[in-house]
């Protein structure tokens, strides 16, 4: 198996890529990773362009939800957004706080940190930033952050509890965060989850739903909320790259689920700045 070090570098070659491709190419594969179906198959099936603040320059069509669409974002709100990729959830959550909030995107593929700066660029706003970093130690102050989202992200990181005490330790008391994400019920085939482009196509690193959901409880989040859930489906020639015709059947007809969740949830009013057990 390779390391936390060795998976993030993967991700990260994965993504660069990514950052060069164009959306078809994206949304024909599974979430990006370069694995491309013959069906037009996209694991975020959620369509971003009805939604105000869109920008066509900014869809990668990457993701599995539509976090900022339930975020409960407000005017004048400081958001963050892990893993920003091109922009695409900053541009639509700068749209909902106006020109008196604030929008943090980070990311720590460096080609993407380019693309959404261009495109930020383009459109004009002096409120948006974008910093080059890993989540797991985010680039930010604590209690800064009103909303934290994420489309598709944590998946992709090794340490999901680290990421989700930093969201902790950055949101202010009372703030809030919804983040989309893949999460699993039953256990993946072997060769799926070795897979590194199944890697960076956010499901072989998705852990356990109820894992998942004690994480977030466990660091001292309250009134955690799925907010939309969804079955991932994976086309037979995407399998097929991994499984022969015997092991693909025994997947279809197993207990073995694979689902998009949005999860809310708040970090209580007289929290301290950091998750239980870090202070």
């Amino acid at each position: 198996m390779a390391t936390d070090e060795q998976m993030k570098e993967i991700v990260k070659q994965k993504y660069s890529e990514i950052a060069l491709q164009d959306k078809a190419t994206n949304e024909s594969s599974c979430c990006g990773s370069g694995c491309c179906s013959t069906e037009v198959y996209n694991i975020m099936s959620d369509d971003y362009s009805t939604l105000e603040g869109y920008n066509p320059d900014a869809d990668l069509g990457l993701g599995c939800g539509l976090p900022t669409q339930f975020a409960k974002i407000k005017k004048g709100d400081t958001v963050i957004d892990l893993g920003s990729g091109a922009g695409n959830d900053c541009f639509i959550a700068r749209q909902e706080t106006g020109e008196a909030g604030k929008v943090i995107g980070i990311d720590f593929t460096p080609a993407m940190i380019e693309k959404a700066r261009n495109n930020a660029e383009k459109l004009q706003f002096n409120n948006v930033e974008f910093r080059q970093g890993d989540i797991e130690k985010m680039p930010v102050t604590a209690n800064v952050a009103d909303v934290v989202v994420s489309n598709c992200v944590l998946n992709l990181v090794p340490n999901k509890d680290a990421v989700i005490k930093e969201i902790f330790r950055v949101l202010k008391p009372g703030g809030h965060f919804s983040i989309s994400d893949i999460v699993l019920q039953g256990v993946l085939p072997a060769k799926i989850q070795e897979a590194a482009e199944m890697y960076a196509g956010c499901v072989s690193g998705a852990v356990q739903k109820q894992i998942y959901l004690d994480m977030i409880d466990n660091n001292g989040f309250k009134n955690i909320t799925i907010q939309k859930e969804k079955t991932i489906h994976i086309p037979d020639d995407i399998l097929s790259n991994y499984l022969n015709a015997e092991e693909m059947a025994a997947f279809r007809s197993g207990n073995t689920g694979i689902y998009s969740i949005t999860v809310y949830a708040e970090k209580p009013t007289d929290a301290p700045c950091c998750a239980p057990g870090c202070c």
